[in-house]
């Protein structure tokens, strides 16, 4: 089925859904893998060995004996092992929803950039922090954080000396510093406004790069996804700053989708971005 479609694939994953009724299947696709491998590296559908340059080859089960078959490029898909992502929810996080900002890093950022884009001391803002799950993650980094909630933070993040609680409304904070790097924000309000608030922070040049979700709406999900993330480019466009836009629903993301947007550079005024 997959010869003549794909040559020489760089890797093989053989998967069934993320469900409980799967678990039992998961156990058969782990023992077919091996056989499976080797039987297509003989057809020519896998190379000789694994390579991150070349498209992965999709085995996906939804039952005994009955599966679909596919390849993705490496490099528009997850990085994953069926998509799921192996983070550790830490003890001493204030909430879960710290698992999607550290999923999000994972996703849009690069490893080996992670020493220069999530460096020690820079300054950071969560928009709609409490009770801290996103600022953790930034303060496990070592960052300065503006924590901008009227709900309390946990005293745990506090204790730690590198966040300032700033109880004012996200949509009305205006940050005073000229050397934020990032912005994150997870609040839970209409797509269209929050986008908005972004692309208003991405123009003014308030920060360099940001990471926020999009909450989805009961119906016509995609469309208000793209109408949005349209609005941001046009936003930026008007403006002439040239910026990276990223947008994925995470594994731990439920009803929302996650968006990077990094500033790479500005042609009229603003903060001093990347050249």
């Amino acid at each position: 089925m997959l010869q003549g479609v794909v040559e020489k694939g760089g890797e093989l994953r053989v998967e069934v859904a993320d469900t409980n009724e799967s678990k039992e299947l998961l156990k058969f696709c782990r023992k077919f893998t091996v056989p499976l491998r080797a039987a297509l590296r003989d057809a020519g559908v896998l190379a000789n060995y694994e390579t991150p340059k070349r498209p992965v080859v999709h085995v996906f089960f939804i039952a005994p004996g009955c599966c679909y078959t596919g390849y993705s490029y490496s490099n528009n898909n997850s990085p994953f092992y069926m998509g799921i992502p192996r983070l550790k929810f830490p003890a001493d996080a204030p909430s879960r929803s710290t698992l999607k900002l550290e999923e999000a890093f994972h996703v849009f950022i690069p490893a080996d950039e992670w020493d220069e884009r999530l460096a020690n001391g820079m300054w950071a803002v969560d928009l709609g922090a409490c009770p801290g799950g996103w600022t953790y993650q930034l303060v496990k980094r070592n960052m300065w954080v503006y924590s901008v909630d009227n709900g309390p933070m946990a005293q745990s993040l506090m204790d730690t000396g590198q966040v300032t609680w700033l109880r004012e409304d996200g949509f009305k904070f205006r940050p005073t510093r000229s050397n934020i790097s990032w912005m994150v924000c997870d609040m839970v309000e209409k797509p269209a406004k929050v986008a908005a608030l972004m692309a208003q922070w991405l123009v003014n040049g308030w920060c360099r790069e940001t990471i926020f979700n999009l909450k989805l709406p009961m119906k016509k999900r995609y469309e208000e996804v793209s109408h949005n993330l349209a609005y941001i480019q046009a936003q930026l466009d008007e403006h002439g700053i040239n910026a990276q836009i990223q947008a994925r629903q995470l594994y731990h993301d439920r009803e929302e989708v996650t968006v990077h947007v990094r500033r790479i550079w500005a042609a009229v005024g603003g903060r001093r971005d990347e050249r």
